[in-house]
């Protein structure tokens, strides 16, 4: 008998420690592994204008698409009820590589850029704050911009946007967006303050590259203007430890 009340006793210290864990007031801060895996497509290469004159005329064939990333995820949540949640989602910002595709794929990846994208979640927990598997479901918004875009295939830059004339360069920008996204996911209660989770992203994300190429000095360093509408739509999964205070 003595073992019987051993083994309950030690089941009551597991399950109070597990008790209460999630509850209204509770602050948790995750730290994990984002994998973002774009659903990309493109329009074709448009230029938009050859030595400041509207020419606004696509070229057949060509596109890009954008290549999965890693990178380090963070999270701060706070629980306003024992089942409601709101969620400050960021991170280090993925380097993604750009890769031609249609006439363009022969090149391999012709550019990169780093992707910010951090977001605001509105989170359901599911059961009771002191159940150990809770799934959720959640809704936000999602800020965009990219920096550090660039063209990383010489072959690329000379042949295709420097029109094979020497001393050609070019530079690139990516507009910024406000995006919807999509969220469902679950966390373990390892202790009452220490979590693993894993949560599914989605974000409908679109961008528009604007690339201003200068001409070498054969072609008296006119500027040609191009466009490369990109659609990236990633899934995001977030595998992360997380602990309350």
């Amino acid at each position: 008998m003595a073992y019987k009340k051993a083994l309950a006793a030690a089941a009551g210290i597991i399950l109070a420690t597990a008790a209460h864990a999630q509850v209204a007031g509770s602050n948790i801060v995750s730290a994990g592994w984002f994998r973002v895996m774009p659903n990309s497509s493109s329009d074709p290469l448009f230029i938009k204008s050859v030595g400041g004159a509207p020419f606004n005329q696509p070229v057949p064939g060509t596109g890009a698409k954008i290549k999965e990333a890693d990178t380090l995820g963070l999270a701060f949540t706070h629980f306003f009820t024992d089942n409601f949640a709101v969620e400050l989602v960021g991170g280090i910002p993925p380097r993604h590589k750009i890769e031609g595709t249609g006439s363009f794929s022969g090149y391999g990846e012709i550019g990169s850029a780093k992707q910010w994208s951090p977001a605001v979640l509105a989170k359901w927990y599911f059961f009771n704050a002191d159940t150990k598997l809770r799934p959720y479901v959640g809704v936000g918004l999602n800020y965009t911009w990219f920096s550090d875009e660039k063209i990383t295939n010489s072959a690329f830059q000379n042949q295709v946007l420097g029109r094979g004339i020497p001393g050609s360069t070019s530079t690139v920008s990516t507009d910024s967006s406000l995006n919807p996204v999509l969220n469902v996911g679950a966390t373990y209660a390892i202790t009452k303050d220490w979590f693993v989770g894993l949560s599914v992203s989605y974000l409908p994300l679109k961008t528009t590259a604007t690339i201003d190429t200068k001409l070498g000095p054969a072609a008296g360093g006119i500027h040609v203007v191009s466009e490369a509408k990109i659609k990236i739509n990633p899934v995001v999964t977030f595998l992360n430890v997380g602990y309350r205070f």
